[in-house]
């Protein structure tokens, strides 16, 4: 059994430890753009002069991510603060499985569906989103696998192409179907293949929804995908631009689901037969689909007959319940999370979200793993169906309230809670709304802050990552706004690269806590922190405690 070693200089608080998780407010680098400076917020404009306040980085490398280039995600940020440490994630691995060879090696699970589809002289098929953003996929990867299919005689493949313009620019769709219509003409060229797109959509409309929290998207996207059922076109270009013309203003993740077709018939509808890649590879918005494709029954969703397919994802999204049945890359081995360690001391464990970021504060705070450990105890709170900027407080209320009573309780001593409200209204571009999900934001902090006060508890406060400090384009090399030729700003919908606060409120003070030197500090350091304010050692190999206690 792993286990901690007790604090001799501080052992523990009278009141439990907080870890509060402000999901998407990082600190902005232009108060123009950054909307959660321009938000009223008292509680945290009070802690950033009275309370231990430092910069973390939540992005790149810091967060186990190929590059400093690469803007941090919940997933990823979730596991470097539940475990404590930086593994190599998603993006990384496929990356050097790829580079290697070793994802088409003989005996794979590629190698499977290839021989497949030659087997049964049937298609290739890959789901995913189409873009660059590195966070739930990456186009690159897409088009080293039909490169491979091509080169392994895959005579005909389709692509069901999910349309990002939320980890990338809102309205930037057309530069990925331009790259990726060339792409494929050049592998067609020599009319040996047939490679083509077959289908798609907004991806907050159709196939990537997460939580459980609304399967009529996945149903739209099997109907699109599987059954090729919905409007037509005759290209992805066409249904872009036809789909803009007809709703001015309408942002790429919100466009309707589109079929393509050739001389009135559908090209792409999958049936027995077919080998299915799923090519996303981060897990919240993929384990559904996967379930429409390997259930043997689905209550969800009226899906009619399921194909007989070989499926894959492009990494294992679920490690406790083994779903996929195949996939290409496996994921990273996180372990001894600090939830682990807790629970082996004894440490009663409370972790609460509203259903978008629940899963996050559970499954992937504990290494991807779905299962809890014995001391934990984890709340869902219900959230609503219906677009983030139309009740952007979302359930901020819900879950304070929550958390008050658990720290008024007594009966837990660490609390891990998020507050979806800056990343998912942060992602609709909508700025008035992010100010006030912004400030339900702080008013849950700051009646968090009144109950610790009364019992004497600790509140750790960061983010995972940022996004409502970043809401307009920005001029890379001068960090200006950057404006459109009607001098208005360009919204921006992707997480930022800012850093986010590391926040340390102890106000009995009883644990003496100061700020520690830590180089290149990142919220992989969270973990020790709460560790060292619960009045136990961290493990060694842990990222160092942002803090000295005692």
């Amino acid at each position: 059994m792993i286990e901690l070693k007790k604090n001799v200089a501080f052992t523990g608080p009278q009141g439990p430890v907080v870890l509060v998780i402000m999901d998407g407010m990082g600190i902005g680098k232009n108060p123009a753009s950054d909307f959660v400076k321009q938000a009223n917020t008292p509680n945290l404009d009070w802690l950033h002069e009275n309370a231990l306040y430092t910069k973390l980085r939540a992005h790149g490398v810091a967060v186990g991510l190929p590059d400093d280039g690469d803007m941090g995600n919940s997933e990823v940020g979730h596991n470097a603060i539940g475990c404590g440490r930086i593994f190599e994630q998603g993006a990384a691995l496929i990356g050097k499985a790829i580079a290697s060879g070793a994802m088409y090696a003989d005996g794979s699970v590629w190698h499977e569906l290839i021989t497949h589809v030659h087997d049964q002289a049937s298609t290739l098929h890959f789901i995913g989103l189409l873009s660059d953003g590195n966070v739930h996929s990456n186009i690159n990867h897409l088009e080293s696998m039909l490169r491979k299919a091509k080169e392994q005689g895959v005579k005909r493949a389709r692509i069901h192409a999910l349309i990002d313009g939320r980890d990338v620019p809102p309205t930037s769709a057309l530069e990925y179907v331009e790259r990726f219509e060339t792409f494929l003409d050049a592998l067609n060229a020599d009319g040996t293949v047939d490679y083509c797109v077959a289908s798609g959509g907004g991806r907050m409309n159709i196939t990537m929804d997460r939580y459980d929290a609304n399967w009529d998207m996945v149903k739209r996207g099997w109907a699109t995908h599987v059954k090729a059922e919905g409007r037509t076109f005759a290209s992805m270009q066409e249904a872009v631009t036809t789909f803009r013309a007809e709703m001015p203003g309408i942002l790429d993740q919100d466009l309707p689901a589109f079929v393509i077709e050739r001389d009135g018939v559908a090209v792409g509808p999958i049936v027995d037969g077919d080998s299915v890649i799923l090519f996303n590879f981060r897990g919240d918005r993929a384990l559904e689909i996967t379930k429409a494709f390997e259930a043997d029954e689905l209550k969800e969703f009226d899906r009619g007959g399921k194909p007989d397919v070989m499926y894959a994802g492009m990494m294992q999204y679920d490690g406790d319940l083994g779903v996929p049945a195949r996939y290409l890359v496996t994921p990273p081995a996180i372990d001894r999370t600090m939830s682990e360690y807790l629970s082996n001391a004894g440490v009663k464990q409370l972790a609460i979200s509203e259903t978008q970021k629940y899963g996050h504060m559970t499954y992937f705070f504990n290494g991807n793993n779905s299962g809890k450990f014995a001391t934990e105890t984890w709340q869902e709170i219900p959230s609503d169906v219906c677009p983030f900027e139309d009740a952007p407080r979302m359930k901020a209320d819900e879950i304070t309230a929550a958390v008050v009573k658990a720290i008024e309780g007594g009966e837990y001593q660490f609390i891990r809670l998020n507050f979806p409200n800056g990343d998912m209204v942060g992602h609709t571009g909508r700025v008035d709304a992010v100010k006030l999900a912004v400030e339900a934001v702080d008013e849950g902090v700051g009646k968090i802050m009144a109950a610790l006060k009364q019992t004497n508890g600790i509140m750790v406060c960061s983010a995972d990552h940022g996004n409502a400090d970043d809401m307009c384009e920005l001029d890379k090399k001068t960090g200006a706004l950057v404006l459109d030729e009607q001098g208005n700003y360009k919204p921006k919908t992707a997480h930022s690269l800012n850093p986010v606060p590391g926040i340390v409120y102890d106000p009995s003070g009883l644990a003496n806590a100061r700020l520690a030197d830590v180089p290149n500090a990142g919220i992989a350091n969270l973990a020790a922190t709460c560790i060292t304010l619960l009045g136990f050692e961290p493990p060694e190999d842990y990222a160092a405690s942002l803090v000295a206690v005692g």
